[in-house]
């Protein structure tokens, strides 16, 4: 497999994001390897809290989070997805599978050997987190999400999703921080937009990216279709905590705050929230509250 790393130097002084890169190889699934880049951050014994961002962000987005989570006594753990971030870039669209995700994250909870975590994932954070989580749940102590699900294909997608996946696919341009700030509430400073694009010093960088959207299950008979109904068969009897924390100002996932709260038995009687003001990528308009609220449920039901 063919992959690109973006250079060092495109990472240095980005404003709010002192943290130091770690490096763990994990399998490309034809043979060779491929490099991720996490953050940890905390004390090495503190209870891990498992930050999964989604695409086109990567781990940038959690710059306001982290403090909070690092100040409570927690180790915040952030891996860049394969594809986004400081991770490896395999070059074609073709390299990258809904499974081959799933495989590269989970070799990374294993290698780092991650137990009684507390997971905390948005957008295909949330996909990818519950199918792991589901498939490793001896590793997983509870659950935190924010605009984000698990889906099947059974129910298609709706139509500010499909607009999303279309672009996706078709758009001459794909400017990763202009998405990112039409997908917040608050206006984001030119240098935070342009931290956003770091990763990308062109577009060919951006395969990983642009196919993510096209990956998300949206019929019945998709791939990954099976394998996420066998995760949502564990979910439904999912009785550690389990708490969704969305936004409300999201056409993409609003309303999947239900189907959690409905199917997962950790869900009932926890108190989910809706936090007000916050876009798609809530980290971004709500970090510091939205840290504050995976603190407390850590607290609560520890």
């Amino acid at each position: 497999m063919k992959a690109i790393r973006t250079p060092d130097e495109r990472f240095r002084e980005l404003p709010g994001y002192p943290f130091a890169p770690h490096y763990v190889e994990v399998p490309d699934g034809e043979g060779g390897s491929l490099r991720m880049h996490y953050l940890d951050e905390g004390p090495p014994a503190g209870k891990i809290v498992l930050l999964l961002h989604g695409e086109p962000s990567w781990s940038y987005l959690y710059r306001k989070m982290i403090p909070v989570i690092v100040a409570a006594g927690h180790r915040a753990v952030a891996p860049d997805l394969i594809g986004l971030g400081r991770s490896d870039k395999p070059s074609e669209q073709s390299d990258y599978t809904f499974q081959r995700h799933i495989d590269w994250l989970t070799s990374f909870v294993v290698q780092l050997d991650l137990r009684d975590v507390t997971l905390f994932g948005q957008d295909w954070g949330a996909v990818l987190g519950l199918r792991i989580a589901a498939e490793n749940a001896g590793r997983f102590a509870r659950i935190v999400i924010g605009n984000g699900g698990l889906p099947t294909g059974d129910r298609a997608p709706n139509e500010a999703f499909m607009r999303w996946q279309k672009f996706s696919q078709t758009a001459p341009k794909f400017d990763i921080g202009r998405i990112i700030q039409a997908s917040t509430v608050t206006t984001l400073p030119d240098d935070v937009v342009a931290a956003y694009d770091a990763p990308f010093p062109d577009d060919s960088y951006k395969a990983g990216a642009r196919i993510f959207p096209s990956l998300v299950p949206s019929t019945p008979d998709d791939p990954a279709a099976a394998a996420n109904r066998r995760a949502w068969d564990v979910l439904q009897k999912w009785e550690k905590p389990f708490l969704t924390a969305f936004s409300d100002s999201d056409p993409i996932t609003k309303g999947g705050e239900h189907v959690m709260q409905r199917r997962i038995p950790g869900a009932q009687g926890q108190p989910h929230v809706m936090l007000k003001g916050g876009g798609h990528f809530l980290q971004e308009d709500l970090g510091e509250d939205l840290a504050r609220i995976v603190v407390d449920f850590i607290a609560r039901t520890s």
